[in-house]
């Protein structure tokens, strides 16, 4: 009797903490899951391409770009994310875990057109600034070019 009681306390130590464990596994993804933002919960800034205005959510804290516009499903057709940077850098974007064809323009600090760079969702490729920027900005593929701009292009509106 003694020796099935500390089987069973055994057993029910062993539930417990497997229990535990799973809930502990669960918590870190829960809490990730929360930190994903949603459109309409980054700050939006209004700029322009000569004629052609943006409605640009703007990700200017790490974590912002980190995430950027990864898990959308779609994206209005003037609608675009700004990555704004302390300092000018080569700073180097890919596509993980985003499933929107999209066109990147990385931009001076003025908002001159350094290059645009389409990108193929769900990829790890790199896609880089012929020189140091401070902005990025990620529209629908193909937008810059149906609009003409490339480089040497102006957007203004910038955040300073």
């Amino acid at each position: 009797m003694i020796r099935i009681s500390r089987q069973l306390a055994s057993l029910a130590a062993s539930t417990t903490f497997a229990a535990a464990a799973a809930v502990m596994a669960l918590a870190p993804a829960t809490a990730a899951a929360q930190r994903i933002k949603q459109p309409g919960d980054f700050p939006t800034v209004q700029l322009s391409a000569g004629m052609f205005l943006i409605k640009a959510e703007v990700a200017a804290t790490e974590a912002d770009r980190e995430q950027g516009l990864m898990y959308r499903q779609k994206m209005a057709p003037n609608a675009g994310m700004l990555f704004v940077f302390e300092n000018r850098a080569m700073n180097c974007f890919w596509m993980r875990n985003t499933d929107l064809p999209l066109s990147i323009a990385f931009l001076k600090d003025d908002g001159t057109i350094v290059n645009v760079d389409d990108m193929a969702p769900q990829t790890d490729d790199n896609h880089c600034p012929r020189e140091p920027i401070r902005y990025a900005l990620e529209m629908n593929q193909g937008w810059f070019k149906t609009k003409n701009l490339g480089p040497g292009a102006k957007i203004s509106g910038l955040p300073k």
